[in-house]
């Protein structure tokens, strides 16, 4: 079979083209409904959506993992070197014919076309909001702003928006390899990593325009809650890489009980072939068979650490509630710790239901952004800072002199 087809890149032209029709919606209606508005308002309102249609993008791709649409154009970034299914009919039919329940056929093409067309839109968006941010941060630097007796307030940084286009770029470049490296575990993992890390991106620059526009700095909170913030998040990251592992190594169904495994609190697992991270689907690094005890470890490493982060996300709710401009928030986190543990067990007990998985997948990618949330309206207390410090010199202090006398 001639391969050159699989990096024909012909096609990106009109992939582009598509990317920038279904972007011009959401950057007209931006527009218009804050014409009135000021930069900082409009780029607030733009980045709120961007964000909005990456949480829907993170979701449809879920829905084209889970559904087996991943390879449904084998090549990249046409199908089968076209800008669409339509004109691969051929090409598809052959594929389907020839393996009628393989990973090509014309519903699982378009699936996987849809998909890159939706990731192409949101570039285009988030290259928009990168520009327009330079643009308006050269005009505050030619005309700062005026500001009350001295104090200090937030401003735009572009430095975010640069950062964040360099990211979907790399993103969209683990996106072709996920294709032409066939579904390599650690690439497909590392893509769903890096679809939740632009989600917390686009949130970092949607707070900051909103703080700019108010003219505020983030609610100041203690030095211990700030630090189980920060745990919680990389709690919940890694929990996030040990379910992308689960789902792209298909170890769901490993377990079909809880909170027992196969009849067992401790099954038969083989953690090193489980989190053997650099080989193809199903073999290990030699290329022999995955044992099920592998796919085992797998699961359960994901189900205890998912304990760990459920009790995390409860603590840090209950201490969130008690500061009311970050009561939001709170609640926030306590529902979706909910919904994942109802889905996690529709997961197990109902035999992995797409719509389950899918919402699983959303309610992650939605812990993310809002503990990202938290953390850019949060910040250290500098009265507890000063306090801090104040004690530490007094008794330094008091060292001094005990040491003198």
């Amino acid at each position: 079979m001639d391969t050159s087809a699989l990096y024909d890149l012909t096609p990106i032209a009109w992939l582009m083209a598509a990317g920038v029709l279904i972007a011009l919606g959401p950057l007209v209606w931006v527009w218009r409904r804050n014409a009135g508005a000021g930069p900082a308002r409009r780029l607030h309102a733009l980045t709120v959506l961007t964000l909005f249609l990456t949480f829907d993008l993170t979701l449809f791709g879920a829905f084209t993992r889970l559904t087996d649409s991943g390879l449904g154009c084998p090549d990249w970034p046409g199908c089968y070197g076209n800008a669409s299914p339509a004109g691969a009919r051929h090409e598809i039919a052959m594929a389907q014919a020839a393996q009628p329940t393989g990973p090509v056929t014309h519903s699982k093409a378009w699936v996987e076309m849809v998909h890159r067309y939706l990731a192409t839109g949101v570039g285009v968006l988030i290259l928009t909001l990168a520009g327009a941010t330079w643009i308006v941060r050269r005009r505050q630097r030619r005309a700062p702003p005026p500001s009350k007796d001295g104090e200090h307030h937030a401003t735009l940084s572009a430095w975010w928006p640069a950062f964040t286009l360099v990211w979907v770029c790399l993103q969209g470049a683990f996106g072709a390899l996920t294709v032409t490296w066939r579904l390599f575990p650690a690439i497909v993992t590392l893509h769903l990593l890096g679809a939740v890390v632009l989600l917390a991106l686009l949130c970092i620059q949607a707070v900051h325009y909103r703080q700019a526009a108010a003219q505020r700095l983030p609610t100041a909170v203690s030095p211990a809650l700030r630090n189980g913030l920060i745990a919680t998040t990389v709690l919940l990251g890694l929990q996030i890489a040990l379910g992308g592992w689960v789902s792209t190594n298909y170890a769901v169904l490993a377990c079909t009980q809880f909170p027992s495994c196969q009849d067992s609190w401790w099954p038969a697992m083989n953690f090193a072939q489980g989190f053997e991270i650099w080989r193809h689907l199903g073999v290990t690094g030699e290329g022999q068979p995955l044992d099920f005890s592998a796919l085992t470890a797998i699961h359960y490493a994901h189900r205890l650490m998912a304990y760990a982060v459920f009790v995390a996300l409860g603590v840090l709710a209950w201490h969130l509630r008690r500061i009311e401009a970050l009561r939001p928030q709170a609640r926030w986190l306590a529902g979706l710790a909910l919904l994942q543990l109802a889905t996690g067990l529709g997961n197990v007990l109902l035999g992995w239901p797409l719509a389950a998985a899918v919402l699983h997948t959303g309610g992650a990618a939605a812990l993310a952004v809002v503990l990202t949330w938290a953390l850019c309206e949060s910040r250290r207390d500098p009265a507890a800072l000063s306090v801090r410090a104040g004690d530490n010199a007094s008794a330094n202090n008091t060292s001094q002199r005990k040491a003198a006398a």
